[in-house]
């Protein structure tokens, strides 16, 4: 199996998994909450912290745009749209915040121009989010910056899937398994995804799960997934779509902690007898 290279860290088979933080749109348009999901993320030892990048005006149609729709940021769905989305002003400030602690960050990009945009701040990575593996000029765009590329296929057919990976290559992507349902229901998780993908591409394999608590997450480090990704939030009863499906602080400490033991946990294989179980055997062994 390949391995990708984010930053100095390396992503592939017998390597660290690679977590990944999603705050996406969970800041609510606040710059300062942002930060202090920055802050867990980097406190409770993930590698890096993603967000959403649309340009508006590309992304969605006029008419999509003007539809009734309640929010704190107004009465309309553009009005929404326009209210989470964060300028230059907002990435320059999240680039040197998470300079200073040293996670990395990057975004899923939903068009052309927000690949354009987070090129300027270069960096670590992009991601191509599920609802948009078909879009094919999108995935040559994002090819042409050379950087790495995750690669989310939810509510996608493995045709599709297939088409995007020959589109990218194989050489500098990590494939994410992932269902796009928020939240997950335990029975369309489908873990044993991980591993078809593992047996029919030779880049690194990664897990994006929307699942209510961390178990199936840290079952897919387990499987084997060299990147896990899951969204954050300060708290799930805020308002916003993703909140549900997202980690609170204590869930992503407990999920952080879970993977980084995985490999504790699996051992070599070699079937052997511990020190620790010497005192044990010599007092209940009878025969």
């Amino acid at each position: 199996m390949k391995t990708v290279k984010i930053g100095n860290k390396k992503v592939g088979f017998g390597e660290p998994v690679f977590i990944i933080a999603e705050i996406g749109i969970n800041h609510n348009g606040s710059l300062n909450t942002a930060k202090k999901l920055i802050n867990i993320a980097h406190l409770f030892g993930c590698d890096a912290v993603k967000f959403q990048k649309r340009t508006i005006e590309k992304v969605y149609s006029k008419e999509e745009l003007l539809m009734p729709r309640q929010s704190v940021f107004g009465e309309t769905n553009g009005d929404l749209k326009r209210g989470l989305e964060f300028g230059y002003e907002e990435y320059k400030e999240i680039d040197k915040y998470c300079k200073e602690l040293g996670i990395y960050w990057f975004a899923s990009v939903w068009d052309e121009d927000s690949v354009d945009f987070l090129e300027k701040f270069n960096v670590c990575a992009h991601k191509i989010p599920s609802a948009c593996i078909t879009d094919i000029n999108l995935l040559k765009h994002v090819k042409k910056t050379n950087k790495p590329i995750f690669l989310s296929t939810g509510m996608s057919t493995m045709d599709e899937i297939d088409n995007a990976v020959k589109i990218l290559g194989e050489d500098n992507i990590v494939l994410f398994h992932c269902t796009s349902t928020y939240p997950t229901q335990n029975n369309e998780i489908n873990l044993k995804v991980i591993q078809t993908f593992k047996d029919r591409f030779s880049c690194p394999i990664g897990y994006s799960g929307h699942e209510k608590g961390i178990v199936p997450s840290t079952i897919a480090a387990v499987m084997g997934a060299c990147a896990v990704e899951r969204h954050i939030t300060l708290d799930r009863t805020m308002w916003g779509s993703d909140q549900a499906a997202s980690l609170e602080p204590e869930g992503l400490r407990k999920l952080v902690r879970d993977i980084r033991n995985v490999k504790d946990f699996m051992g070599d294989g070699i079937k052997r007898v511990y020190d620790s179980e010497l005192p044990i055997k010599k007092k209940l062994r009878r025969v």
